[in-house]
């Protein structure tokens, strides 16, 4: 397996828009950014930051999660989403998640943490 270096990041921008609010995700009635959209967000930039160091027939899973969302964000809004790798140990990779909008006010922070594994036996693991 190649090595995951420390100090990896990505950077994806988001729009918020009707189908990302609490409202239609079922984790509130407001119609503003939910949460679950918040981590899904981070969990897509935390892939992006290693996916050019995950090798062929692999892939990483979330194993953990912590994330506070500190801010609402309207539909329309832009939205920021930087993961940075803080740690590697073996096929463990920490990350730090930071979300902001276009003035720069933090929306969200937090870690995730996900393992390097391959697909297959992976797959296999749980009958799929």
């Amino acid at each position: 397996m190649s090595s995951i270096d420390k100090g990896l990041t990505a950077t994806l921008t988001r729009t918020v828009g009707d189908d990302d609010t609490a409202a239609a995700l079922g984790s509130g009635s407001l119609p503003v950014l939910a949460t679950p959209r918040v981590l899904a967000w981070c969990e897509e930039t935390t892939c992006a930051a290693i996916a050019a160091q995950i090798p062929d027939g692999a892939t990483s899973v979330g194993t953990r999660v912590r994330l506070d969302h500190l801010a609402p964000s309207p539909v329309g809004a832009t939205v920021a989403v930087v993961a940075t790798v803080t740690a590697v140990d073996g096929r463990l990779v920490s990350f730090e998640v930071v979300a902001t909008d276009s003035d720069g006010r933090l929306l969200a922070e937090g870690e995730v943490r996900r393992v390097v594994v391959d697909s297959a036996r992976f797959l296999a693991r749980v009958g799929a």
